[in-house]
């Protein structure tokens, strides 16, 4: 009799208080989604992001891969809270841009 195994759980997990619960490559604080994000955005190949994450197997980068495309409705969550955040934070005061145009104020007036 045979048995799938699920390569997916050797590789990926999700775990409470890291990445936001998100599913992450094992081991490691890589997003699944930021690896899908670099193959359907960036138009990286698997070797090309293991060129970028030198820590992550090719194998690593295909189980995340599989993981992303067998739970697409994740991924387009995960995009549609990354863009709601965006689009907060561009309401909101930055109090870096005031702390460095503060600083830039008094270096130009030495």
């Amino acid at each position: 009799m045979t048995t799938a195994v699920g390569v997916s759980k050797e590789h990926i997990t999700k775990t409470p208080g890291v990445c936001g619960g998100k599913a992450c490559i094992a081991g490691s604080r890589i997003r699944v989604y930021d690896v899908y994000v670099q193959t359907t955005h960036w138009k990286l190949s698997p070797q090309e992001i293991s060129e970028a994450y030198a820590q992550l197997s090719l194998g690593q980068i295909h189980a995340a891969l599989a993981y992303a495309f067998d739970f697409e409705a994740e991924m387009r969550a995960i995009a549609e809270a990354d863009r709601e955040a965006d689009e907060y934070g561009k309401t909101q005061p930055s109090k870096l841009k005031d702390f460095l145009a503060a600083r830039r104020v008094v270096a130009s007036d030495q």
